[in-house]
């Protein structure tokens, strides 16, 4: 049998496991993730860019679209790509937490990527209806919400800018 010392060892082996899986139980495993900017400036200066090189490459692909270059499968799965490329700045954006006089202007061009996302996938809509033989009339009504969402875009790049400490 037993003897009572080896019991007791054993049911403090047993307390002391159980409160170790207690306590790492109880304290949160993960913190929330950051993205760490320490010159602003420049970090929005290198989204610019980046943002400006992407604009000009989905132009560019979408006349090529419009002009018969490219198919309209192609043109979306450009989109796609591209699509994903600009969320991951925003979220980059929402984990960066701009000291309090960049946070305006971060708030605006993260907006200005959210536009430019929207006009992304209205260029998509329109490749859609390319390729549904859509009418004429609703395609005219779909550029022209095209055009809306990129002047917004560029309008908040400008409100950004002007937000900047």
């Amino acid at each position: 049998m037993a003897s009572k010392k080896g019991i007791i060892v054993t049911v403090i082996i047993l307390a002391a496991i159980t409160g170790g899986s207690f306590i790492f139980w109880t304290i949160p495993q993960e913190t929330e993730s950051t993205f760490v900017v320490s010159d602003y400036g420049n970090y929005l200066d290198g989204v610019k860019k980046i943002h400006e090189v992407l604009q000009e490459s989905i132009d560019t692909e979408f006349q090529n679209m419009r002009d018969g270059n490219i198919t309209p499968d192609e043109y979306i799965s450009i989109t796609d790509v591209t699509t994903s490329q600009v969320t991951a700045k925003i979220s980059e954006f929402v984990t960066s937490k701009p000291s309090e006089p960049w946070q305006e202007s971060y708030i605006s061009y993260m907006d200005a990527l959210k536009k430019f996302n929207s006009y992304i996938v209205e260029t998509k809509v329109y490749a859609n209806m390319i390729k549904d033989g859509s009418s004429q009339e609703e395609m005219s009504e779909v550029l022209k919400k095209i055009e809306t969402l990129k002047a917004e875009s560029i309008e908040m790049i400008k409100t950004s800018d002007s937000q900047r400490p």
